[in-house]
């Protein structure tokens, strides 16, 4: 499946949602639920996650991180999200 384009617009899947949050220490966790199972999610990939609601484009989520994660290398943040929504695609909890 190809990468996400700037203009692409991520969202979850039909038949997936997310699931109500669940408190774990110092952290709380969010369950998106799909078909076939649940994946519990944390941190980066959250983050991204509650991003690809179908109103922000691949380029403005990238953006948003870009700018929280200042110390990071761009390139290196578009590869890793690009990466991860193509794996999420991949398993059809993400389409865009």
């Amino acid at each position: 499946m190809p990468p996400p384009e700037d203009s692409s617009l991520p969202r979850l899947a039909a038949g997936c949602r997310w699931g109500p949050e669940q408190t774990t220490g110092a952290e709380q966790d969010r369950v998106i639920l799909f078909p076939e199972g649940a994946i519990k999610l944390q941190g980066t990939g959250r983050q991204v996650l509650e991003r690809c609601d179908g109103q922000r484009t691949f380029a403005q989520i990238i953006g948003e991180l870009q700018a929280q994660f200042g110390d990071a290398d761009p390139a290196k943040i578009r590869a890793d999200i690009s990466q991860f929504l193509e794996q999420l695609r991949h398993k059809r909890i993400v389409d865009y």
